[in-house]
């Protein structure tokens, strides 16, 4: 048709129109950039706000927009809320993940055997103190809590080995009452904790005349002990748990 452009120079110049503007011949806009600000997420966490932060930077760690670094940032600080409200596995789950990325955070060890330690898992909770410290020597609170632990696992190992154990032989045990404190594990506790308690006093002790007085009490309970077990009305255990109380103090010191 004369007097009208020729149709496809008009769909060229459309074309480049749409280019110029940013959209598609579909009129779909391109997808833009929708990564979040990393800063709201920091912010809360030094303000020490638990549910802003693990709102805020959950946010930043759901995001596939996120760089490696603020991800890394956004889980130590949610695992650290997570971890002051007690959502303990959340929190080992968010520390995990953070190692995963970059394994040469040594605090993030710490805190997250720290965790562990919390839920009763020792051997963990070691694993981590002890990485940290191989990652970080002077990694101060690592080593504390590595020496710590080390020092629970040997106590309990120690008391484990005697265990329903008192503090004399059973094998020439003589008296009722002995053999029966040997028969129960808790009795034989109980005498062997007795014992220990009497020992630490008698060692705290610097007036020799206190020491000596500290030292017939014990024979009197001993000896009240053999004498009354067996009788009406004796209650072996409540003696002795009774005595250890008298030795401990009222808070169990």
């Amino acid at each position: 048709m004369r007097g009208c452009p020729d149709i496809r120079n008009v769909f060229v110049a459309f074309l480049l129109w749409m280019v110029a503007h940013g959209a598609s011949a579909t009129g779909v806009e391109p997808a833009k950039d929708f990564r979040i600000d990393p800063a709201p997420c920091v912010a809360a966490a030094a303000a020490g706000d638990d549910d802003r932060t693990i709102g805020l930077c959950g946010a930043l760690v759901d995001n596939d927009k996120t760089d490696k670094t603020d991800r890394i940032k956004a889980l130590i600080a949610r695992a650290a809320a997570y971890g002051r409200k007690d959502m303990t596995d959340r929190a080992i789950g968010d520390y995990s993940v953070a190692l995963q990325l970059d394994p040469s955070l040594a605090s993030t060890f710490n805190a997250r055997g720290e965790l562990w330690r919390k839920k009763g898992d020792r051997p963990k909770a070691l694993a981590d103190f002890g990485a940290a410290i191989k990652l970080n020597p002077d990694h101060f609170v690592a080593k504390a809590n590595y020496k710590s632990l080390a020092l629970e696992l040997e106590r309990l190992g120690a008391l484990k080995a005697v265990a329903g154990k008192p503090s004399f032989n059973c094998a020439t045990a003589r008296r009722a009452v002995e053999k029966a404190i040997c028969a129960n594990p808790e009795l034989a506790d109980l005498d062997r904790e007795i014992n220990a308690a009497n020992i630490r006093s008698l060692g705290e002790i610097q007036n020799p005349r206190d020491k000596r007085a500290l030292q017939r009490e014990q024979e009197e309970f001993i000896a009240r002990r053999n004498a009354g077990f067996g009788r009406p009305g004796y209650n072996l255990q409540q003696e002795m748990k009774k005595r250890l109380q008298q030795l401990n103090g009222i808070d169990g010191y």
